[in-house]
């Protein structure tokens, strides 16, 4: 038998229901739960007396007699068998095997957690990430968290012992290796400090003389630091505070940063909106450490978060945005949720070019050296990336002045689910977040209902062009699987009073698809004023447009609020980014919301689905898959 093994059957053999040991309690009254422990930790459904006194360290007799008043209860049974004298079992089968079980994978750093409560999740969260999920139904679902280093570092609390307080709170006993790393890990995160130093430049400070002889000079070099200050600090170089950032925590010491921020020239805000509790909790983290992400699923309410960040920081705020669309987008949830006066919002891009004390910027135009001395005239004292994946594109190349304001990120993905978590962690700051499940359950975000469907060839040239071509062109052929067409049909007339997306990789295949439903098909090569006047008509719902084929342009920087239905017809390519904003794109705290996910039988589309929805199920969606008939 394993460790980790071992581990799971000791179970809860040291623990009461509320902690406590039984020996402090009345012996002779043993809650029902301790019952159920008992039989966990001997791994049986039935049990002896003194397999009960055992497991929770009383004496027979006083298990016996507490088992008797459980039987008089109606609680549990006995049976005379001819192995045992007596065995004792749960009356209720059903509460043993609906129970709530913690099971620990120290070695791995993993807790197996079937039926949680929403507390327990919620404890969870603080110290883990959500790995996976299995299961059908709420309340029915295993999950499985991973303790990582980032999580560590970024765990709320205010010193080491009170996170291993919370770890042994959630986990079912101690496990001393896992509590030792968790401590190691929170001593790496404190390990180096950025401050700004009276006389107004920047100091890396290390804990220990031998960190900063040992770690910092054996990782950064005179392009980082340009003197010593003393045995544990340094003169650091603002130009490259970011990459002494990245070159720290890529030696897994993660760098805090306590500098006096720009705050810049004060601009007269106030969020009119109320903020749920999760979205405070997001803010007042923020404000704290003046930097991080907020994650979230679409519909929770980021942009809402943001601004009431932006009303506390109180500075002048530089948004950075994906589009044209979104920035448009976000100039009418400032207006409508903050008071904000219209003429100190600005939008700059290719249709617009208004610096403001708020302003809304693609990153396209940000990124431009032509640009860069308009947007450094104001000094901004927040910046917000929305989108916040975008950062290491055309901005990458202003890390240093960006690290002098507060920074603060808006995703809908996990910062850890993403390509470039190195990269935002340093650059942006740490994730703050909640769990998509706990949402879902809180009925602050509708679950989407996502179901695979695998539709079969029915034209036999189609079939026959993907058996004869290979690589990226068999992919485009299976994508365009005429038979598509009438699945998409068939599922629009299925849900006929619904506003539906239909999405596309290719732009033939968007191209037909419209073609047949007679909708509009909406792509790069749609002109601006077109693709905002068709996004309005959809979003009125007195209007008769209820269905938009969309290419990669609707899976980002778009905000229908009442799209119940979307048919993802190609696209299974792309990233796992990609198919949490398609399945997001339904999700709103109303309505249903429903997904149909398309993949041609019998080709890489096949996985590359499941791939793809198996990334939501993780996050506590439903997943489900039908054949489509011949």
């Amino acid at each position: 038998m394993t460790d980790d093994t071992g581990d799971r059957a000791a179970g809860n053999d040291d623990r009461s229901a509320d902690g406590d040991d039984l020996a402090d309690d009345d012996p002779t009254d043993i809650p029902i739960d301790r019952f159920h422990d008992a039989l966990e930790a001997e791994e049986r459904p039935i049990a002896t007396a003194s397999e009960v006194a055992r497991r929770l360290e009383t004496t027979q007799a006083a298990a016996r007699d507490a088992l008797a008043a459980l039987v008089d209860r109606g609680d549990v049974d006995r049976l005379d068998v001819e192995s045992d004298p007596v065995v004792f079992y749960p009356t209720e089968w059903g509460q043993l095997a609906s129970r709530e079980r913690v099971v620990v994978f120290p070695n791995r750093r993993e807790v197996v957690v079937d039926r949680p409560t929403q507390f327990t999740r919620a404890r969870l969260s603080q110290f883990a990430s959500l790995v996976d999920t299995t299961g059908t139904e709420p309340g029915t679902r295993g999950y499985l968290h991973r303790v990582r280093q980032e999580d560590v570092w970024a765990a709320p609390f205010d010193d080491a012992d009170a996170l291993v307080a919370s770890l042994r709170a959630t986990l079912p006993r101690r496990f001393e290796g896992l509590e030792e790393w968790v401590r190691d890990q929170w001593r790496r995160a404190h390990r180096f400090r950025l401050y700004t130093h009276e006389d107004g430049y920047v100091v890396l400070a290390a804990a220990a003389e031998s960190l900063l002889g040992n770690v910092a000079e054996s990782h950064l070099d005179d392009a980082h630091l340009r003197a010593s200050i003393s045995e544990t600090e340094a003169w650091v170089n603002e130009d490259a505070i970011a990459d002494v950032k990245r070159a720290l925590y890529d030696a897994g010491y993660p760098v805090e940063d306590d500098r006096d921020l720009a705050t810049g020239d004060p601009v007269n805000i106030e969020l009119t909106a109320e903020l749920r509790g999760y979205q405070e909790s997001w803010v007042e983290t923020f404000l704290e450490s003046r930097s991080g992400v907020f994650v979230g699923p679409p519909g929770s309410g980021k942009t809402i978060a943001a601004i009431a960040t932006m009303a506390a920081v109180g500075g002048e705020t530089l948004v950075l945005v994906p589009s044209r669309e979104l920035a448009g987008q976000w100039r009418e949830e400032l207006l409508t949720h903050s008071t904000l006066d219209p003429a100190d919002v600005g939008e700059y891009h290719g249709g617009e070019k208004a610096i403001r004390p708020v302003t809304i910027a693609t990153y396209q135009i940000a990124g431009m050296d032509r640009h860069r001395g308009l947007f450094d005239s104001r000094k901004w004292g927040l910046i917000c990336f929305d989108e916040v994946h975008h950062i290491t594109g055309p901005v990458y190349s202003r890390t240093a002045e960006l690290q002098a304001k507060h920074r603060l990120g808006l995703s809908a993905t996990p910062v850890s689910e993403t390509s470039s978590e190195e990269e935002i962690y340093t650059l942006i700051g740490p994730p703050i977040g909640t769990d998509w499940d706990a949402l879902f359950e809180a009925g602050f975000v509708q679950e989407p209902e996502v179901e695979i469907r695998y539709v079969p060839w029915r034209e036999g040239t189609a079939h026959d062009e993907y058996a004869a071509a290979d690589g990226r062109e068999r992919r485009r052929i299976a994508a365009e699987n005429p038979a598509k067409v009438d699945e998409v049909r068939y599922l629009l007339a299925a849900h006929r009073a619904k506003k539906a997306l239909v999405f596309v990789e290719y732009l033939d295949h968007g191209t037909a698809i419209a073609d047949a439903l007679g909708v509009p098909f909406i792509s790069g090569e749609t002109p601006h004023h077109e693709r905002a006047a068709l996004f309005r008509q959809f979003r009125d719902d007195g209007d008769d447009l209820d269905t938009l084929v969309l290419s990669r342009v609707g899976d980002e920087g778009i905000d229908l609020p009442n799209a119940e239905l979307a048919v993802v017809a190609s696209g299974l390519g792309g990233s796992r980014r990609q198919g949490s904003q398609r399945a997001g794109r339904t999700m709103r705290p109303e309505g249903s919301a429903l997904v149909y996910v398309l993949a041609t039988r019998g080709t890489s589309e096949e996985e590359f689905a499941q791939r793809r929805m198996r990334h939501l199920a993780r996050k506590g969606v439903r997943v489900r898959e039908t054949n489509v008939a011949e």
